[in-house]
């Protein structure tokens, strides 16, 4: 191989390992009309190869492919909560998360839209075993608590 072309494939080779894979999640900030934003402890006994801190997370999931953001929001929220009345589906922004997730050979990183969306008052919640636990909190306790995963510029933006 000429130096030339060897000094090409060198920097395509070195520019594939740095450039980082992710992984697409749609996510429901779901307040009631209390202002209170509905929170998720996650059942870390059901992440493979997650060895952090026990987390609470807003409703959602990764998006399969051939499926719309407002069906995966529908079908995550339904899943994890047993609600399938969804209203008012808005936009809030896209964020990084600070929690990678295992893959076989590695870890890819994890991008999150995230839905500002309403159900009903009186939905009952029902967990699915993703969960262990579910609460309404208000805005400061769920900046603490979605801090573990979610980036500060996120956090901050919930008010």
């Amino acid at each position: 191989m000429a130096p030339k072309n060897r000094e090409k494939f060198l920097v395509s080779v070195y520019n594939a390992f740095m450039e980082d894979t992710f992984h697409l999640g749609i996510k429901g900030l779901i307040r009631n009309s209390e202002g209170k934003i509905l929170l998720l402890q996650v059942n870390i006994k059901d992440l493979a190869k997650y060895e952090g801190e026990p987390y609470w997370d807003i409703p959602g999931g990764r998006i399969e492919r051939g499926a719309s953001v407002e069906e995966t929001l529908r079908r995550e929220i339904f899943e994890e909560t047993g609600v399938q009345e969804i209203s008012s589906i808005e936009p809030v922004g896209m964020v990084l998360s600070n929690i990678r997730i295992p893959i076989q050979d590695g870890n890819v990183g994890l991008v999150l839209g995230v839905y500002s969306c309403t159900i009903p008052q009186d939905a009952e919640i029902a967990l699915s075993d993703e969960h262990v636990a579910y609460e309404w909190v208000d805005v400061n306790l769920a900046k603490e608590r979605l801090a573990i995963k979610y980036p500060q510029e996120f956090i901050t933006s919930l008010e």
